[in-house]
């Protein structure tokens, strides 16, 4: 065999254990511009809302809005996903995503806009909303076809890896952006200023990767039925596979409890314990600003380095165990965030530790999104997929809003009801999780 046919034969064995085929390939590099941009920008806005004067509860409103689009896109987005092919879909959601961030961009340089014929001004922050509705575009709306393409491609033996092929090109950006974010922030004279130049190029990676996945994904050779009312998306609902109702109810609890804090992650460690770091060796001082972003790397490369092993050892052993696992690590983070540092002190240390245990919840990720598409009938996966986010998201609408005003009164209430609720869901599902067939 030549050295030419070796390296061949390799990256084929390679191709395979990863399940990239041409499509998951692409979708994958496509995630990676996403997630780049959208890891660099969606952790810190709610500290760009801060120093454009948006309070608590506004930044709790913030996340509830951002659940209420996580909720209602991904099943018309389903739909039109299977009716006009994946191809197409995606390239319309990735131009809107593009649109967002330079939304975001542009909001302090609109800054405070006076209404005519009123006494009032419309705040700067509020443009922070208006391109959320834009933003989460490619990710929500072009949520069921990204786990169709996975499914058609990839085959129902190697779901869980075909997902951590996906997964881990996504994973790669959030290690990468918030690492940039965080070089920029260091260098910027100002948070608004480097923050800016870091929507900047999330725009500039948005556009790449919409005009790529236009021309590299293959044709699509035929589409499903189309969407045919409200009613369609009753009888959707009412006959999801049974094996997703228990992964369902566990699901809705620990992603509520998630978002109860979520956005307030940033605000723990920039404001309430402003923890910084100083780089060893060159000696360089790191803001809390710049900080987070280290730590949401540090985040990343745990997920990075767990996320293939455990899809290997979901696909080989079940899905259910993993699932869990992750679970696990989703409720009981937002505790031990708020009070590791007030019992062994608010140092860099301290908070490095915490968000390394944060990167264990992605080791259930691809696993999860296997349970959930995976008993989907032939060229269902879209609605499927978009039916069972609309039910999870729709019920944590609340959540982030909620978190937001018990934020507002007592941080400590709010970290230790999540979590509270997050076990909850945990239980449930270890009792009455199921495998698929």
């Amino acid at each position: 065999m030549s050295d030419e046919d070796a390296a061949t034969d390799r990256s084929s064995v390679a191709r395979r254990f990863l399940a990239l085929e041409r499509d998951v390939l692409v979708l994958s590099a496509a995630m990676f511009c996403f997630s780049l941009g959208f890891q660099m920008t969606s952790r810190y806005l709610p500290r760009y809302m801060s120093v454009l004067g948006a309070g608590a509860f506004v930044i709790g409103l913030y996340g509830t809005v951002g659940n209420f689009i996580g909720a209602a896109y991904p099943y018309p987005g389903g739909a039109v996903s299977d009716r006009i092919g994946s191809r197409r879909a995606l390239t319309v959601f990735g131009a809107a995503s593009s649109l967002g961030f330079a939304v975001w961009l542009a909001a302090p340089f609109v800054g405070e806009l006076p209404l005519p014929y009123a006494d009032t001004v419309v705040p700067a922050w509020i443009w922070v909303f208006v391109g959320l509705f834009l933003a989460q575009a490619w990710k929500s709306l072009g949520l069921g076809a990204t786990f169709a393409v996975v499914k058609q491609s990839a085959g129902d033996d190697r779901l869980a890896t075909g997902f951590a092929s996906t997964e881990t090109f996504r994973r790669l950006a959030f290690l990468a952006g918030p690492l940039f974010a965080a070089a920029v922030l260091t260098v910027a004279v100002d948070f608004v200023t480097g923050f800016v130049v870091v929507l900047g190029v999330a725009f500039v990676f948005g556009v790449a990767a919409t005009v790529a996945q236009h021309v590299l994904y293959t044709e699509d050779t035929s589409v499903g039925r189309s969407f045919e009312g409200v009613g369609e998306v009753i009888d959707d609902l009412r006959s999801l596979p049974v094996e997703l109702r228990p992964l369902l109810v566990a699901d809705i609890l620990v992603r509520f409890a998630n978002g109860m804090v979520y956005v307030f992650f940033v605000i723990v460690v920039t404001e309430l314990y402003e923890v910084g770091a100083t780089v060893p060796v060159v000696g360089w001082n790191l803001s809390p600003d710049a900080y987070f972003g280290v730590l949401l790397g540090v985040e990343m490369l745990v997920a990075l380095l767990i996320m293939v092993p455990s899809a290997r050892i979901a696909d080989s052993y079940g899905l259910k165990p993993v699932v869990a696992a992750g679970f696990v690590v989703y409720a009981v983070f937002p505790v031990a965030l708020i009070y590791a540092p007030r019992l062994f002190g608010a140092s860099a240390l301290v908070m490095l530790a915490l968000f390394a245990f944060s990167g264990l919840r992605f080791a259930g990720l691809p696993a999860h999104k296997a349970l959930i598409v995976g008993p989907a009938e032939e060229k269902t996966g879209g609605r499927v997929t978009g039916a069972y986010y609309l039910v999870r998201n729709v019920i944590v609408i609340p959540s982030a809003a909620l978190g937001g005003w018990l934020y507002g009164v007592s941080p400590v209430a709010a970290f230790a009801l999540a979590s509270g609720v997050g076990v909850v869901g945990v239980v449930y599902f270890v009792l009455f999780g199921r495998e698929y067939s």
